[in-house]
């Protein structure tokens, strides 16, 4: 065996044994602040079928072909993309779904490598009008995507498409929060306005009783 083979091969094991000592495991995860109630944000986490007015992956592909379930949300709804190299190809499947609260879904990629992971977004009131809403993905290496790993953390690869869904989350769910009600009036104009009810009506009925009288006195005659 040459000199330059067997420098290739010890650099080839030592590269390998490396990239063995890499976590097994990896975590992504963003949050963001919205200025709506949880509801209106689950609405559009769960229904899957508007996720493209959000989703940060449908504007690298606009011409992704997607293939939804019969019943876009809830527990077993799923979404089918297929697209370019940026989006590749797979399926998520909503597994547990808690209106306000929590939505996990199962993410499959098939292309251009496969791997799988468990999405969770979870929604948290912070104040009487705004949520935090946080994105996480979890899911295990393999011994390829250990070594892409090593040039690229997953978090480096995701983290930014995470911040991005989420400010445009942010922009949808503020379109369609609920309208306040109008607020209350003051204690003080509601009792004046309380008070003038009977004034009002006790002056209605002195306005009616002559006529009354009159009426009756008509009928005597």
């Amino acid at each position: 065996m040459s000199k330059v083979l067997l420098v290739l091969v010890l650099l080839v094991g030592a590269a390998a044994a490396f990239v063995a000592t890499r976590p097994d495991a990896y975590h992504v995860e963003r949050s963001a602040t919205v200025e709506a109630p949880p509801a209106t944000i689950f609405a559009q986490i769960d229904d899957l079928s508007v996720w493209k007015e959000w989703s940060p992956w449908e504007k690298k592909d606009p011409a992704m072909k997607r293939t939804l379930s019969a019943t876009p949300s809830g527990v077993g709804a799923t979404y089918a993309w297929q697209g370019n190299k940026e989006v590749g190809k797979g399926k998520m499947t909503i597994v547990e779904s808690k209106p306000g609260e929590k939505v996990v879904e199962k993410l499959e990629f098939i292309e251009p490598f496969q791997s799988q992971s468990s999405v969770t977004f979870t929604m948290a009131p912070e104040t009487p009008t705004t949520t935090k809403v946080t994105w996480a993905m979890d899911g295990k290496h393999n011994f390829i995507s250990k070594a892409f790993s090593v040039v690229k953390p997953m978090d480096g690869m995701i983290g930014k498409d995470f911040e991005e869904g989420l400010a445009n989350l942010k922009k949808v769910a503020e379109a369609k929060k609920p309208v306040p009600p109008p607020p209350a009036p003051p204690a003080e104009v509601a009792g004046d306005a309380a008070a003038k009810a009977p004034a009002a009506a006790t002056a209605v009925a002195s306005a009616k009783a002559p006529a009354a009288a009159k009426h009756a006195g008509s009928k005597k005659k």
